[in-house]
């Protein structure tokens, strides 16, 4: 059975020659207990702790010689790892090979050391694997880190006492990659720093044949099928547009953290870090400080050559999680979250498998590869993630444990956001740097929920209508639309939450139902508005709603569903504000926009995949909208829409709120819309949109998200959002054939 690991790195105090700056790196000493470090947020990341006003005194560091292990050079079809190595640093006598008391700390950070910069309880983890996933073999691994373990006195590791276990990526722990020793200071580094981080954790470590993508993918895959929850990859490349194919093959694992470094070369993305599964891990420089929590962090940046990785991915779509920061990329933007990575504030490695002058034995080690096995292993001491989620976003839903780095840059560029440590996310070292594990947690959401259901869509529209609306009073606005088809009743939605009235469904042709007629009856509405033309809601029923109220109705429609959708936007009055912008061939997308659309008092239309309909043009061109929100990913709304949409309004903010699917797309408009949460949330079917057509109104009138989940279960990225919104009462829209008891109760979908 495989265990959990996690890295704590430690750095002692050096001895600097009288020429050179002095600078005093504390001991792996315990008594560096680390506490909550105040940190700010921007706006779109709430609830962190206050940055103190004054910036803590930090040691100076001294600059070393460094060396990389494995070459710069980009070559195509290969990776790199990104592990930095002192090497002017001579250690203590005591820690050589020929010491007769081996009792002195070696340089470098140490267990103790991260376990105080990262408050970490390194006594959780027992029981969970983490995977460490690097090319060729090191024939000294577990020699190496059984010396390591020695050295801190961590609990054995070993192969024969089922701990650790070293395999190819086609399993076989006796047909072996050959050696490099390059590539095996990069596995010492993975493996000490999993053992610094989480000493109770199993180490399996997977060698791939070589450095090619697939293959170390391959690895990947390997190391998820042999039981791994937590996989560390501390290699990368540039990208060349594969990605996409390259993540769902190998790195689209649900349940199951998968981390990757940033890259060691400033400012410039690389991939897996940029992977929409992965959680990215950016580097910074570690130093002693005179604060509360004893310790300061800035961005690593060594040099020219030297810093931390950062930047936009050109091929991975924007996760829904990032649709609420101002990142600067229209794609996924890297990275998520940053541990130690400098080599002048490095870690402590036992290495011996070298055939480079360097002396064999204790070593400084940084780059990035110090970071993400040190990550991976904060992960295993959170806990198991969810089956069906996606780690990667557990940050995002608690930035404010971690420790916000404020401070330094990896290069210029713009915006700076991507290379310029600030308030909140970053490029260089994300959301920041772990303070314990509840930012790597999984939350599930404790709700009670209520159900608003009727004998069919038409009822269920009634009990919607009637939840909100309980003594209407007076005289309404209501607005009807038909229940057999979806276009027009999306963009009604906003019409109604601008009328503060309620959204009815009524059918075709034929009689109204009873149930309708009383609830018109109740209303006894001053206007009707109908939404579509004759083909939607028929002209007899059209003459079966004038006996209600005043008998005044009116009809608002165009030649198709776009023009409809314009002319109810225009109904809005809200042109010059937000408009939402969702495809007319589906419904999933623009559920939840509708909602949002009504709750900003916005206005939703309607676009075709790749065209902007001469109607919405003229409604975006006359109307002057503040900002425009695209709803959907670029399979549903093509980059030509966006384009197009930005130049009809030159002078709005075009963004686009999207998901994988359906699901994340409906947790990325709630994440945009209610940023500060909400204690009630409308449940719906992402499978079929009756039912939730006639709650976007209600929803947005009290301040409610809607989220969708499938029949019987919950998809993770709705939990998650529930979980982030804090929300305590689930309204369910319809009946159990639409959302099950079990998905009512919150029952997660398989991964």
């Amino acid at each position: 059975m495989i265990k959990r690991l996690v890295v704590v790195v430690t750095v002692w105090a050096i001895g600097l020659a009288g020429a050179l700056a002095s600078v005093v790196l504390p001991s792996d000493s315990a008594s560096a207990a680390a506490t909550t470090l105040g940190g700010t947020t921007n706006s779109q990341v709430s609830g962190r702790p206050s940055a103190a006003a004054a910036v803590p005194a930090a040691a100076r560091v001294r600059h070393h010689k460094t060396a990389r292990l494995c070459s710069t050079v980009n070559k195509p079809g290969q990776m790199t790892c990104f592990a930095i190595r002192q090497t002017d640093t001579v250690q203590p006598a005591g820690v050589r090979a020929n010491a007769v008391s081996p009792q002195v700390a070696p340089t470098g950070y140490g267990p103790s050391d991260l376990a105080a910069a990262y408050n970490l309880d390194q006594g959780q983890g027992s029981g969970q694997t983490v995977a460490i996933v690097d090319a060729y073999d090191d024939p000294n691994a577990e020699s190496d880190l059984a010396a390591y373990r020695s050295q801190y006195s961590l609990p054995s590791c070993t192969t024969a006492g089922g701990c650790f276990k070293k395999v190819s990526q086609s399993g076989s722990t006796t047909s072996l990659p050959l050696p490099d020793a390059s590539w095996a200071g990069e596995i010492s580094l993975d493996l000490d720093m999993v053992s610094a981080t989480c000493p109770n954790c199993h180490i399996l470590l997977v060698e791939a044949t070589d450095a090619s993508p697939t293959n170390l993918g391959t690895s990947v895959n390997q190391a998820v099928t042999l039981g791994a929850k937590y996989v560390s990859n501390s290699y990368g490349s540039p990208e060349d547009g594969t990605e996409p194919s390259y993540d769902s093959s190998f790195y689209h694992h649900p349940g199951v953290a998968i981390t990757a470094s940033a890259g060691d070369s400033n400012y410039g993305a690389r991939y897996p870090a940029t992977g929409a599964y992965v959680t990215a891990v950016g580097g910074t420089s570690l130093t002693s400080a005179s604060n509360s929590r004893g310790w300061t962090e800035t961005v690593w940046n060594s040099d020219a050559a030297d810093g931390t990785g950062s930047g936009c991915s050109t091929s991975i779509a924007k996760p829904w999680f990032q649709t609420n920061l101002t990142t600067g990329c229209a794609n996924r933007a890297e990275t998520d979250v940053a541990a130690v990575a400098d080599p002048d504030t490095g870690v402590a490695v036992y290495d011996t498998y070298l055939t480079d002058p360097y002396p064999s034995g204790w070593q400084v080690y940084g780059g990035t590869s110090v970071g993400s096995p040190i990550i991976a292993s904060v992960y295993a001491l959170a806990g198991t993630p969810g089956a069906s989620d996606s780690p990667n976003v557990y940050p995002y839903m608690h930035a404010a444990n971690l420790y916000d780095v404020m401070s330094g840059n990896n290069g210029t560029c713009s915006p700076a956001v991507l290379c310029t440590a600030g308030a909140g996310w970053d490029g260089p070292t994300g959301l920041g740097t772990p303070n314990g594990t509840a930012a790597f947690t999984r939350s599930q959401p404790t709700a009670t929920h209520t159900r608003l259901a009727g004998a069919d869509r038409y009822g269920t529209a009634v009990a919607i209508s009637q939840s909100a609306f309980q003594s209407p009073g007076g005289q309404f606005k209501v607005t009807v639309a038909s229940g057999a088809n979806f276009p027009d009743a999306l963009a009604a939605g906003p019409v109604a939450v601008a009328q503060v009235g309620p959204l009815l469904l009524v059918p075709q042709n034929g009689v109204l139902p009873p149930n309708v007629s009383r609830e018109l009856t109740r209303f006894n509405p001053f206007t009707v508005n109908i939404a579509g033309g004759a083909a939607a809601v028929s002209t007899s029923v059209q003459n079966q709603l004038t006996v209600f109220g005043t008998g005044t109705v009116l009809r608002w429609a165009g030649p198709d569903r776009y023009g409809t959708a314009a002319q109810l936007a225009q109904l809005t009055g809200a042109l010059g504000r937000t408009v939402f912008i969702a495809t007319g061939a589906s419904f999933p997308d623009a559920l939840g926009g509708s909602a949002a659309a009504g709750r900003l008092r916005g206005a939703l239309m309607l676009t075709a995949g790749n065209a902007v309909p001469q109607a919405t043009a003229s409604a975006l061109t006359s109307g002057k909208p503040a900002t425009v929100v695209i709803l959907g990913g670029e399979a549903v709304v093509g980059s030509a829409v966006f384009s197009t949409v930005s130049s009809l309004a030159p002078g709005a903010t075009v963004q686009r709120w999207a998901g994988a699917d359906r699901y994340e797309t409906a947790a990325a408009i709630s994440l945009n819309t209610y940023p500060q949460g909400a204690t009630t949330v409308y449940l719906a079917s992402g499978e079929n949109y009756p039912d939730a057509l006639a709650a976007a109104p209600v929803a947005a009138l009290v301040g409610a998200p809607l989220l969708l989940a499938e029949k019987d279960c919950v998809p993770a990225s709705t939990l998650v959002e529930l979980a982030h919104l804090g929300a305590t009462n689930i309204v369910v829209l319809g009946g159990t054939s639409a959302v099950s008891e079990a998905a009512a109760n919150l029952t997660p979908c398989a991964g």
